[in-house]
């Protein structure tokens, strides 16, 4: 499937016309410019040409135009030039920063401050809901302020800054004033020299250069202080060997963007980001915008879709081949909520949940319509598998066995029956609520039961919610105990299968365990809440912990489920997804010992409560290879292959499987078919993974499972969880399909 990248915001593909440039200079024009020969000289000439040509399309006809590295390097020589004037300044009291600047700006200001010695308060002027400066807030702390910085264009949200506005709050003031030009080059008229802008960096892979080379603005009498010194280049204003191929290919860029033929003018791209709004729109029809459109650069669209996380979409979207992201690329892998929208006060779910969708200004209308089209798959996708509002009644694949979900660590359970159409749900989570609600009505499920493993006390169950909201059978709330079980009734019968309650007071009181009966009788697996966890125990010093009882629950829990049944917990701090007491007699000194008979119940619990004093009040939440996993037991969990592995084990495996544990919505996207031997290819979703755990678990000799998923995290997961329960053949592709390439577009390439 060929990629359709709409993450432009991040980087850019190199053009063609920048990559012909580049390889010109490696191959011909390699001189040294500080030579004097004619080799030398003709390198020289080709970084004046690209310098002349960037101060027409930056209007900055004056000052000092530096090749530099990249935004980074600007703006760290930026901050330094001008803190280093600082020195000695009693007016001064500020440095300022835009909230929503990009982080190397207040990282900078903090940095030299500290190493400078200046001791001034690096301070953030505030952003209304728009994205935009606080002007009169800026007015009011110019006067003593020596350095501003802000950005022209926000690289998340598009917002354009108001710069004109800004320059008239710096009027009268001493502050000198950088401009972050980064997202602006290519799409915005920036007159640098007519607003009065002291220093701006830019970054020449963010307009289809490489990596590697960018600019820096430095205006007529503004202060410099060199940040590197040695032989001299730039004018001994940063020195190091120019980097030749680099610079050429900005130049190639700058040219076509001064001469207007490549690049699309603003009407062109508004028209092109308004056919994606569109799209997107009719995709998902709660659809919020993060900031408004018509003050935004034409290229991005920052949106969130109420009930619809961003890793969800972030995920349905890859498998379509369409490349987005959540937010700056430089801190997207940290999954925490945005800061830029924080910052302009966005509620907490939009700030969770955001998506960026940015495109460069080269862009062809055949690409937007692609675009466009795969959008609207992704929609279709949605609605058959029940996850959004508009969504298609009865669709998807009808749920049968167990679904297993996961919030911050908590874990809720759907044990449900196609043919019945009845469902139970375990441990119910408030931020479950409306996608289970839909997913339930729309496939046409009768709850037979909402059932909770304990009182919980980190979080609330939203029971009361879903019985309010979903057709029931014996939900009313009197004929159901505290944690939701039917009173009077033993057993709650889903066609062949039945769960029986079993009390396990000790991480609370009212700790029960839920056991799964199949027809046979046999107890395949406990919904088990915090009693049993896999690496650790639940805390037993709550307020309504029963620490006395504990001990006795866990040998009447062995009594009853056994050594191999899967047990599954409340919660999984470290996405283990699930454990037996055979794996925990090994991974537990402390379970082992109470299990064996030989500890008794107040020694168990002294030495509970000692380890939990010792450790502190997150003892019960083991990191995975953590303290009570020795190092060659660790090693034996990595569980990946990479790309040449999978490709012999291919060509000399037979009964290789390999598993996709993407969700529904990922696979009809992208169907894992399409890469790999349909004849080996499983697909078994990592939220209905439980169903089939133990099976593989028992399996002997029947050959190496591998998991795959779209980065090799959900597949890592599976592969050390079957690997804890014993099954020493089960691997992940290292990477995931990201970077899996089949071997005849390999061939081709």
């Amino acid at each position: 499937m060929q990629e359709i990248y709409l993450d432009a915001n991040a980087t850019t593909p190199v053009l063609p016309l920048a990559r012909e440039a580049a390889l010109a200079v490696m191959a011909e024009e390699f001189g040294n410019p500080s030579s004097i020969h004619s080799t030398g000289l003709r390198a020289r000439a080709l970084i004046d040409r690209a310098r002349a040509t960037a101060r027409r399309v930056l209007g900055a006809p004056g000052g000092q135009l530096l090749f530099v590295s990249g935004a980074t390097e600007g703006i760290q020589t930026a901050v330094l030039s001008a803190l280093s004037a600082l020195r000695g300044r009693g007016d001064v009291r500020w440095l300022l920063y835009g909230a929503t600047e990009h982080k190397a700006v207040p990282e900078a200001l903090r940095h030299w401050n500290r190493v400078l010695g200046l001791d001034l308060q690096v301070r953030a002027i505030p952003v209304g809901r728009d994205g935009r400066h606080d002007l009169a807030w800026l007015r009011q702390h110019a006067p003593q302020a020596g350095l501003v910085c802000t950005m022209a264009a926000n690289n998340e949200t598009g917002v354009i800054s108001d710069l004109d506005g800004i320059a008239a709050a710096l009027a009268g003031s001493p502050a000198l004033w950088m401009v972050d030009g980064v997202q602006a080059l290519g799409k915005l008229p920036l007159a640098l020299e007519r607003r009065g802008i002291d220093y701006a960096p830019f970054s020449g892979h963010k307009l289809y250069a490489p990596k590697g080379v960018g600019l820096l603005y430095v205006r007529e009498g503004a202060p410099f202080t060199p940040l590197m010194a040695g032989g001299g280049q730039e004018g001994a204003l940063r020195s190091g060997t120019e980097n030749m191929a680099g610079i050429a290919a900005l130049g190639a860029v700058l040219e076509a963007l001064e001469a207007g033929e490549v690049f699309r003018d603003a009407a062109t791209l508004a028209g092109y980001r308004a056919e994606l709004l569109a799209a997107l729109q009719h995709a998902f029809p709660g659809l919020v915008l993060n900031a408004p459109a018509e003050i935004c650069l034409p290229t991005t669209l920052n949106f969130s879709v109420p009930g619809l996380s961003s890793r969800l979409l972030l995920d349905l979207f890859d498998a379509a081949g369409l490349r987005v992201s959540g937010g700056s690329a430089c801190s997207a892998a940290q999954a925490a909520p945005s800061f830029v929208l924080e910052a302009m006060g966005l509620p907490a779910w939009q700030t969770a949940s955001a998506l960026r969708l940015s495109f460069g200004p080269a862009a062809e209308p055949a690409f937007i319509a692609e675009a466009c089209r795969r959008l609207r798959d992704c929609a279709a996708a949605l609605r058959g598998n029940c996850l959004t509002p508009s969504t298609d009644a009865g669709g998807g694949r009808p749920l049968d066995g167990i679904t297993r979900y996961s919030v911050a660590g908590a874990c809720c359970y759907v044990l449900a029956d196609a043919a019945s159409r009845q469902a139970v749900v375990i441990d119910p989570l408030p931020e479950l609520t409306e996608p289970l609600v839909r997913l339930l009505s729309c496939q046409g499920y009768t709850l037979s039961a909402l059932l909770d493993t304990h009182s919980h006390g980190d979080h609330a169950s939203s029971a009361a919610e879903l019985r309010a909201a979903l057709p029931v059978d014996v939900l009313a709330p009197g004929e159901v105990d505290a944690l939701g079980w039917p009173l009077g009734l033993e057993r709650l019968v889903l066609g062949a299968r039945s769960l029986q309650r079993l009390a396990v007071p000790g991480h609370t009181l009212d700790s029960t365990a839920y056991l799964l009966t199949e027809a046979d009788g046999r107890v395949s697996l406990a919904f088990v809440g915090d009693c049993v966890m896999p690496g650790a125990l639940g805390r037993s010093d709550f307020e309504q912990s029963a620490p006395l009882a504990y001990a006795q629950s866990l040998r009447t829990l062995a009594a009853v489920v056994g050594e191999q049944a899967l047990l599954l917990p409340g919660h999984d701090y470290d996405n283990r997804l699930a454990c037996s007491l055979a794996t925990e007699r090994a991974a537990q000194p402390l379970l082992a010992q109470v299990l064996g008979g030989d500890l008794p119940a107040e020694t168990f619990a002294a030495r509970k409560a000692e380890l939990e004093r010792g450790l502190g009040p997150t003892a019960y939440q083991t990191m995975a290879c953590g303290a009570r996993v020795d190092a060659a037991a660790c090693e034996s969990l990595r569980a990946e292959l990479d790309a040449p592995a999978l490709r012999e084990l291919l060509a000399n495996r037979p009964d290789l499987r390999l598993v996709d544990v993407r969700e529904p919505y990922e696979q009809e996207l992208g169907p894992l078919a399409a890469q790999f031997p349909a004849h080996c290819v499983e697909s078994v979703a990592l939220s209905a993974l439980l169903n089939r755990l133990a099976s593989w678990r028992d399996e002997v000799g029947a050959g190496p499972l591998v998991f795959v998923c779209r980065s090799g995290n959900r597949s890592g997961q599976v592969a050390r969880a079957l690997r804890r329960l014993g099954h020493e053949q089960a691997w992940s592709l290292a990477g995931g399909l990201a970077l899996w390439r089949p071997q005849q577009e390999r061939s081709a390439a």
